[in-house]
């Protein structure tokens, strides 16, 4: 299937600056394609992983593909969809997040074989550029209308906007133009919020050396209410497991709405359009089943993460269900229990009673006393009404830990 027939049916075109040239283009053979990617963070988000995928389809179709980390842009910043100003970090910090740019991107794409990607860093031409040289050569060809004219600028012109801030889509451009001289590199992709980034880089080219270039954007993915994609409650959801862990993310699929199951099986999976038809067909004739849900969590965990991560998050999702802790290794314990409260025992051993109000499940010992008697409290899955137990090491899951549940959600994780 070719990369254009493949990116509709998914839902992935929302600006195509010549659709019918880039479709005779892609037909002559493969062509090079770039996309960019800032540092803006030590690690990207679920949003940046759809045009991550983007990319990866522009690969597996046969078609090179470039990564541009934006070691250099990334000292700038992006107007593009904020409406104030961005801090500017540290030129040693931009640097350690690009290398994790880098290396998160190269667990997408396949830098073997015979079609193998590239990535890049715009530091190393935009590092050297000398201001004079580039304003002649380069700035001349921006007319200040026609930047005024552009949304990422003129959206902040009430709010106000930097000189540094306005200068980013000239560098962005330059990039393209790099790019297309260096590898013969004519489509840029990216989020609709780069638009107007890309068809600078377009005219930029057109301009300085004649070259036909083409655009193309995928649209921002948003939930079902409309807001942006890839925020939980807690803040983004990241592809780095140590700030997201596997469970988390899992969990952040899972509980996708049956709205836009779909369109994120389409954006973000490899899976085959007939595959993704019959999910759509369970969604609609079985919801309850969750079954899409499920396919969902477990593609792009084992994508984002690997196999063994979804199936470690699919056990301890399970294990929460089902009351069933005994099954869990350390470290799922650990994954499935890190937003509860937590309580360190000082002690060997304690009675049940003090401990549940040492650890503040219960507010006095009277509270605690009688959620006993009444079976509210759970240690380690098990209901457990002996008012004299003494807890100690020995009674924690690989001698280490309590889960203490009372009533039917509230959790504490003694260790």
């Amino acid at each position: 299937m070719d990369l254009l027939t493949d990116l509709e049916f998914r839902g992935q075109i929302y600006q195509n600056t010549d659709s019918e040239g880039l479709a005779e283009r892609l037909a002559e053979g493969p062509i090079t394609a770039y996309c960019g990617f800032d540092p803006t963070a030590d690690s990207m988000t679920v949003g940046n992983l759809a045009t991550i995928m983007l990319l990866c389809r522009v690969q597996r179709s046969g078609h090179r593909a470039i990564a541009l980390v934006g070691g250099g842009t990334g000292l700038i910043g992006d107007p593009s969809g904020k409406s104030e100003e961005r801090s500017l970090n540290t030129g040693d910090t931009v640097a350690e997040w690009s290398d994790n740019v880098r290396g998160e991107l190269e667990r997408f794409l396949d830098f073997d074989g015979s079609n193998p990607a590239l990535v890049v860093n715009n530091y190393d031409w935009l590092g050297d550029i000398q201001m004079i040289d580039f304003m002649r050569d380069v700035g001349k060809h921006f007319p200040i209308s026609y930047m005024l004219a552009k949304d990422s600028v003129d959206s902040r012109l009430q709010s106000g906007i930097s000189y540094t801030e306005f200068s980013y889509m000239v560098l962005q451009a330059y990039d393209f133009l790099k790019l297309n001289e260096a590898y013969d590199c004519q489509l840029q992709i990216g989020g609709s919020d780069q638009w107007g980034n890309i068809t600078a880089g377009i005219d930029l080219i057109r301009r300085s050396n004649g070259n036909k270039a083409y655009g193309l954007t995928g649209p921002l993915v948003t939930k079902a209410d409309g807001t942006k994609f890839g925020k939980s409650e807690g803040g983004a959801v990241w592809l780095d497991a140590a700030k997201t862990s596997p469970y988390e993310f899992w969990q952040f699929w899972i509980n996708a709405e049956d709205q836009k199951v779909i369109d994120y099986l389409k954006v973000f999976t490899f899976l085959e359009h007939d595959a993704i038809r019959q999910l759509e067909e369970s969604v609609q004739n079985a919801p309850e089943k969750r079954e899409a849900q499920r396919t969902l969590a477990d593609e792009v965990t084992a994508l984002v993460h690997s196999k063994e991560a979804a199936q470690q998050a699919e056990r301890i999702s399970h294990a929460l269900f089902y009351g069933e802790f005994g099954a869990l290794g350390e470290d799922e314990i650990l994954q499935g229990f890190h937003d509860v409260p937590t309580h360190s025992m000082e002690t060997e051993s304690l009675p049940l009673v003090d401990l549940l109000v040492e650890a503040k499940v219960c507010s006095s010992k009277r509270e605690a006393r009688q959620d006993v008697q009444n079976g509210a409290i759970y240690i380690n899955g098990d209901r457990c009404t002996e008012l004299d137990r003494t807890l100690g090491t020995g009674d924690g899951l690989h001698g280490k830990y309590l889960i203490i549940r009372r009533g039917k959600k509230k959790y504490t994780l003694v260790q």
